[in-house]
């Protein structure tokens, strides 16, 4: 096979480990490192969004814009702020309804073509079907706010620590196909797929082209990592890519704290492993 190629714009920089620096800090770094694409982590210092409104919007837009980059993705936090998508009171399931449809809106005014979501996960204590149940339903209603605003909703597997329901590919399939909307995809997480025990080939082989969008990083398999960090063969990786005929974006969402002391170091890195792939 030939030398496995990617697009410059396909690597999208996350501002999620640049929690302690400015937004415009960040925007600056992608840049200056040779970033077009950016995911948007929706979450203080850098972008204010709760279940009453969202905020900055076209200011936002703007800083992004004049750098040359663009947002394609947005991504609101929705592990640690107390948003989620099985959520089980009712005020609970309002509040947290009203902050992802935010976000749905949020991402059409910035021009992302994407919103990423997961399972949520309910609680450990009930019947994980209740759960579950909950959680199809507000991803269907979600869906539909999204295609009045012309995204669709991207859903990653996240880990058992993270979740009893969408913690691997069969139940990425089952809730796919349970919420049944055009505007609800699939989206990989490397990290939750290594820990999962899956490879590439298993989504591609089971989702083909309803996988629209990764976060795509390394690990051991647990973490999110710098490529090189950890055990995965970024080489093959993007010669699954390439062969499963992947065109979409490849989100860098790295979490590990031993990044958030200098991310631009960390980035720099990651760029300059990216860089022997790409075909500008």
């Amino acid at each position: 096979m030939a030398t496995p190629k990617l697009r410059r714009e396909q690597v999208a920089g996350m501002n999620i480990h640049y929690v302690n620096y400015s937004l415009d800090y960040f925007l600056d770094t992608q840049q200056r490192l040779g970033f077009k694409t950016i995911e948007l982590w929706c979450a203080a210092p850098h972008v204010w969004l709760d279940h009453m409104r969202y905020y900055d919007a076209k200011d936002i837009r703007r800083k992004i814009e004049s750098r040359g980059l663009a947002v394609h993705v947005l991504t609101p936090e929705n592990c640690t702020y107390p948003y989620q998508f099985a959520a089980k009171e009712p005020e609970h399931i309002r509040r947290s309804f009203g902050y992802f449809s935010n976000g749905i809106r949020l991402a059409a005014e910035l021009g992302c073509e994407y919103m990423e979501v997961n399972s949520g996960w309910g609680y450990w204590n009930e019947d994980k079907e209740e759960a579950w149940k909950r959680s199809a339903d507000m991803l269907h209603r979600l869906a539909e706010v999204a295609k009045e605003n012309n995204v669709t909703l991207v859903m990653e597997s996240i880990r058992p620590e993270e979740s009893q329901l969408v913690i691997d590919l069969p139940a990425a399939q089952r809730m796919l196909r349970e919420v049944d909307h055009p505007n609800l995809k699939a989206m990989v997480d490397t990290c939750a797929m290594g820990v999962a025990g899956e490879t590439l080939e298993d989504w591609f082989r089971a989702l083909g082209p309803d996988i629209r969008h990764m976060h795509f990083i390394d690990g051991t398999p647990y973490g999110h990592l710098v490529w090189g960090d950890g055990s995965h063969h970024l080489g093959r990786f993007i010669e699954t890519l390439n062969r499963c005929g992947y065109e979409g974006y490849l989100g860098q969402e790295i979490t590990d704290g031993r990044y958030f002391m200098d991310p631009a170091a960390a980035d720099a890195r990651n760029m300059k492993n990216f860089e022997r792939y790409i075909e500008d």
